[in-house]
C-alpha cells in the first residue's frame, strides 16, 4: 500500500531565530539539556534557573526530523512525519510558555522596590514598555503555535482517512478482481487496470442484504451474555446466541454453565422449568442436566446415557462469559472493568429487534446525536462545523473532536466509551482529560439471530456515589437508556427495511464514520478468514 504525499505537504515552519539555552543538570539524563526561549534575533533572556525548568526539560525534536522533503512516502513513513509535526509542536508551546514566564520574571524584577531605588522613574518606563512589547509579541507566537498545533492535527486526521480510504480501495480492487473473468489479452489487461483506477476514488463498503447468516468465524470469541448479579443460585437466564436457544444457571459449586435449552426427550424448553441442587429440571417430564449438560436425573424410567450440547463457560469481573465457536476457547478473557476510580452505578439488559452490526454501526457514530438525540443527552447540543474522530494510525481506539468522548470498538461486539460532563449542552471545546467528572459506558451487542440483539448495557461514574444507594435509582437510569435507544431504534429499524429490500447501507461513508467503517473491515476480514486481521495490535 502506498499512500502519494509530499514532505512539503506536511512540513511545519520552524523558526531558527538565536536561541537562548538554559542548562539544566539532571540526573538520569545525559549530558545537557538545552531549553530554548525563541524570541527574536538579537534579544535574549536571563540565562538562570527557574523553578519551572523542570515542565521545559524536553529536548529539541528538530534534529531528529524526518529526511523526507521532495520525496513520495508510504503509509508509515507519511504518519511517522505527522507524527514529527505533533512532537514539534508540543515543543514549541513549551518554549512559548518558557518565554513568557520568564518576561514575567523580569517584569517583577523590574518593578522590585529595591530596584527601584537605584533608577530613574524615566528608566523603570523605558524598561516596563521594552518588556510590554515583548509580551505582546510572545503571546502573538503563542496563537502562532495554537495555529501550528491545530494544523498538525488536521494533517494527522487526513493522513488516517487516506490510510482508510486505500484499505476501503484495495478490498473494492480484490472484489472486482475476483467477478471480473481473466484476460488473455494484453489489451485487455490494460483496460480492465483502466477500469479499476477510475473506480477506486469512489469510497465504498458493500453491506447490503438482506440480513445473511452469521458466519462460523464470527463464533470463536468469548462472548459476555449476562450480568453475574441477573444469575442467582436458584434461577436460570435464556439467552439466544447465534440463532440458537441456550440457558445459563448455576451448578452445585455456584460456578456458571451454559446448555441448549432443549430438553433431550421431548424437545421442551428447559428454561420454563426450574433450578433444584445445581440442575436445571425440565418441567415436561423432571429430567435434570448439570452444567456440563449431562442428564443425571430421569423419574420414572430407566437412566440413559444422555448429554445435552454446553458451551465453555467462565465469570469474570461480574460479567458470564461464553465460546460459542467451534475452535477451541481462547486462554485469555478480556477485561472490561470501568477505568481506575469509577464506580458502576448500573447494569442493564435489553432484547433489541435489530441485527447486531446495525446496532454496533450506531453505537461507534456520534455525528448524528445532535440530530436524533435532541430530547435526551444530546439536547442543547450546537450542530459542529466539522466533525472529526481522531485515531492512532491503526487502532480500534481514539476521541472524537470538538466532544469530549474517548471510544472504542473491542472485538467481537464491544463498545466501550468515556464522556466527560462539563455543562449541560455545552460540550465543545474540552477533552476528557479537561473535564473533572466523567461517565464511563460498556455496551455489549450479542448477536441473538439475523435481526435480534441482546444488548448488555454497563454505566460506571467517577462521582457521586451516593447515587448507588439512593432506592430504585436503577428503575430510573433504565428509564433514562430506554429513551436514548428508542431515539435511535426508530432509525436503525428503518436502515434494516432498507437493507432487507437490498439497499446498501454503507454506500457513501465519509471521515467522521471512520471506527464504524474499521468496524466493518474487521468483520469482513473475520468472515474471509484473514490470516492477519486489519488494526490488530498483535
Amino acid at each position: 500500500m502506498t499512500t502519494f504525499a509530499t514532505a512539503a505537504a506536511l512540513s511545519l515552519p520552524i523558526s531558527f531565530y538565536k536561541s537562548t539555552k538554559l542548562n539544566i543538570n539532571k540526573k538520569g539524563i545525559r549530558g545537557r539539556v538545552k531549553i530554548y526561549a525563541v524570541y527574536g534575533e538579537e534579544d535574549s533572556l536571563l540565562d538562570k534557573k527557574s523553578s519551572w525548568s523542570m515542565l521545559f526539560d524536553v529536548e529539541d525534536p528538530r534534529t531528529k526530523a524526518p529526511l523526507s522533503k521532495g520525496k513520495f512516502l508510504d503509509a508509515n513513513q507519511a504518519l511517522e512525519v505527522a507524527r514529527f509535526d505533533i512532537q514539534y509542536c508540543d515543543w514549541r508551546a513549551r518554549q512559548d510558555l518558557l518565554t513568557i514566564m520568564l518576561l514575567h520574571e523580569k517584569v517583577v524584577d523590574v518593578l522590585n522596590p529595591l530596584a527601584r531605588d537605584y533608577k530613574s522613574i524615566g528608566t523603570v518606563k523605558k524598561e516596563l514598555a521594552e518588556l510590554q512589547g515583548q509580551l505582546s509579541q510572545a503571546h502573538q507566537q503563542v496563537h502562532i503555535s495554537e495555529a501550528r498545533v491545530s494544523t498538525a492535527l488536521d494533517k494527522l486526521a487526513q493522513m488516517e482517512e487516506l490510510v482508510s480510504d486505500r484499505l476501503l480501495q484495495e478490498r473494492s480492487t480484490i472484489v472486482e478482481s475476483d467477478q471480473t473473468p481473466p484476460s488473455t489479452s494484453s489489451a485487455s489487461t490494460q483496460s480492465l487496470d483502466t477500469v479499476k483506477r477510475k473506480k477506486l476514488p469512489r469510497k465504498k463498503l458493500d453491506v447490503s442484504g438482506p440480513v445473511q447468516p452469521f458466519h462460523p468465524n464470527l463464533k470463536n470469541f468469548w462472548y459476555p451474555v449476562a450480568f453475574s448479579a441477573d444469575l442467582k443460585e436458584d434461577t436460570m437466564v435464556p439467552i439466544e446466541c447465534f440463532e440458537e436457544p441456550w440457558v445459563l444457571f448455576r451448578g452445585k459449586d455456584g460456578k456458571p454453565g451454559c446448555v441448549q435449552d432443549t430438553c433431550a426427550h421431548r424437545a421442551c424448553p428447559l428454561s420454563l422449568g426450574s433450578v433444584n441442587e445445581g440442575r436445571i429440571q425440565c418441567p415436561y417430564h423432571g429430567w435434570e442436566y448439570s452444567t456440563d449438560g449431562k442428564c443425571e436425573k430421569m423419574p420414572s424410567t430407566k437412566l440413559l446415557d444422555i448429554k445435552l450440547r454446553a458451551l465453555s463457560c467462565f465469570e469474570q469481573e461480574g460479567m458470564i462469559w461464553i465460546w460459542p465457536g467451534d475452535e477451541a476457547p481462547a486462554a485469555t478473557i478480556p477485561s472490561l472493568l470501568p477505568p481506575s476510580g469509577f464506580q458502576i452505578h448500573a447494569e442493564i439488559v435489553m432484547e433489541l429487534p435489530v441485527e447486531h452490526g446495525l446496532l454496533l454501526d450506531n453505537l461507534l457514530d456520534l455525528a448524528h446525536a445532535p440530530f436524533t438525540h435532541t430530547s435526551t443527552f444530546a439536547k442543547g447540543w450546537s450542530v459542529p462545523s466539522l466533525v472529526k474522530f481522531l485515531t492512532p494510525a491503526s487502532d480500534l481506539q481514539g476521541y472524537w473532536d470538538p466532544y469530549p468522548i474517548d471510544m472504542e470498538f473491542r472485538p467481537p461486539c464491544m463498545v466501550l466509551s468515556t464522556i466527560g460532563i462539563s455543562k449541560p449542552g455545552k460540550l465543545e471545546g474540552q477533552s476528557t482529560q479537561q473535564c473533572a467528572t466523567h461517565l464511563h459506558q460498556l455496551h455489549v451487542c450479542i448477536p441473538s439471530s439475523k435481526d435480534k440483539t441482546r444488548l448488555l448495557y454497563r454505566m460506571s461514574l467517577d462521582f457521586a456515589p451516593i447515587l448507588r444507594h439512593i432506592p430504585f435509582m436503577h428503575i430510573v437510569w433504565k428509564h433514562f437508556a430506554e429513551q436514548v435507544l428508542n431515539e435511535d431504534l426508530r432509525l436503525v429499524l428503518g436502515q434494516q427495511e432498507r437493507m432487507n429490500n437490498g439497499a446498501n447501507i454503507w454506500n457513501m461513508p465519509v471521515s467522521y464514520d471512520k471506527l464504524g467503517v474499521r468496524y466493518r473491515l474487521w468483520r469482513d476480514a473475520i468472515e474471509s478468514g484473514a490470516k492477519q486481521l486489519p488494526f490488530s495490535k498483535k
